[in-house]
């Protein structure tokens, strides 16, 4: 039965991150850059999505550690000038993918909640919301290049575009960091969230 646990999150973290990557495209293509469609990527087809090390290392070795499995798939390419609405084009562009992962996480909460499930499926049911709630707010963490930076970038007035800048700059130094302390950050969100959907 763990086999087929295994197998089943591994499944649904394929199936989320892919519909992470295609909803950024189809943002992108909404307001008018057609990047992703060039590039062959508003596909669900998982092969022209994965990354050998976000899409299979990464997962297998978190599931085999226990706890949530989690991974990414190859960013889908869009050009920033080619989109409509300003600076908030790539606040839009960058907030999809996180929020097709909400979306998903509350599908799965409404199926949940149907009460048509064996106890069995359950488990399984309750770690698919939990995946989708990792990679929404993970992906919203507002630090370059995680797409959270997109909003918050959008919301920083000009005059304080230094701060952005300091940030790009400094950007691996600051993933290195969230890294290390990823547990401690970004658990409280996830359980809140998750409780939330699931009771």
């Amino acid at each position: 039965m763990q086999g087929l646990d295994t197998i089943f999150s591994l499944i649904i973290l394929m199936m989320s991150v892919v519909l992470h990557e295609v909803s950024h495209g189809y943002a992108a293509a909404l307001l008018g850059d057609p990047t992703a469609k060039f590039a062959g990527r508003l596909t669900l087809n998982p092969l022209k999505h994965l990354d050998p090390v976000g899409s299979v290392i990464v997962p297998v070795i978190t599931n085999i550690l226990g706890g949530v499995t989690f991974g990414w798939a190859k960013p889908v390419p869009y050009n920033p000038y080619n989109l409509k609405g300003g600076k908030w084009g790539p606040a839009i562009v960058g907030a999809a993918g996180p929020l097709a992962n909400l979306f998903l996480a509350i599908l799965f909460s409404i199926i949940l909640h149907l009460g048509i499930l064996s106890d069995a499926v359950l488990p399984l049911v309750v770690g698919a919301i939990q995946i989708n709630v990792l990679l929404f707010v993970f992906n919203m963490i507002p630090v370059p290049p995680i797409d959270g930076s997109k909003v918050l970038f959008s919301l920083v007035p000009y005059r304080y575009n230094y701060v952005v800048e300091f940030m790009e700059k400094y950007q691996l130094m600051m993933i290195l960091f969230i890294i290390f302390f990823l547990n401690s950050i970004i658990s409280p969100f996830i359980n809140i969230i998750t409780y939330l959907l699931v009771r």
